[in-house]
């Protein structure tokens, strides 16, 4: 996991509310055993459509991604996330997420921001007057920031996870800062016992 600051990027509008986890990422890619890959099957079945907004190349390379309210709902599925992020996107922006959603994109580094439906429909008209508006999400100030849509609101971010984003630290980072004394615990430990030492 990269540490992040800020994400300074134009967004992409996807003007859908309770999208869950299986409009995310079909269940047909949950065969996959590595965790790369999956942008190809991001939203897979609404690609279909010509029309829908990841084919419209006004928006290619955001990495933003502003949507309606309770994204992430349903499934627990961590793929989900892993294929936003795998297409390129470091921030949602929702007036709600599904709990276990949210929690799983802090887990990989893409930043879950909540703001009220009022500045979410703010930033929808900023984005398709002009697909190349700029948005701000600061991550150490915990604000989004876009001008051009006049918005410039606060969001929730605990402490720890708001340090797990500034410092790059999944899972495995934080648990190898106690690398010393992990080798010291194993160490003195019995040699008829498991080791992670060999």
């Amino acid at each position: 996991m990269e540490p992040l600051r800020t994400i300074v990027s134009h967004a992409m509008p996807l003007r859908r509310s309770d999208v869950d986890t299986d409009q995310i990422i079909p269940s047909d890619w949950l065969k996959r055993v590595e965790r790369t890959g999956f942008g190809a099957g991001l939203f897979g079945e609404w690609r279909e459509d010509p029309d829908f907004v990841l084919n419209d190349p006004r928006y290619h390379g955001a990495q933003i991604l502003v949507t309606g309210p309770n994204f992430g709902v349903g499934s627990s599925r961590e793929h989900a996330v892993w294929s936003l992020q795998d297409f390129g996107f470091r921030a949602i922006v929702s007036p709600r997420f599904g709990d276990i959603f949210r929690n799983n994109c802090t887990k990989v580094g893409v930043v879950p921001v909540v703001i009220s439906e009022e500045d979410s429909e703010k930033l929808f008209k900023a984005i398709e007057t002009n697909p190349k508006t700029q948005i701000t999400v600061d991550i150490e100030a915990k604000k989004l920031l876009c001008p051009e849509a006049e918005v410039d609101a606060s969001f929730e971010l605990d402490d720890f996870t708001q340090y797990r984003f500034l410092n790059g630290l999944d899972d495995i980072g934080i648990t190898m800062l106690h690398g010393k004394e992990i080798e010291r615990f194993e160490s003195t430990r019995p040699s008829f016992f498991p080791s992670l030492t060999g």
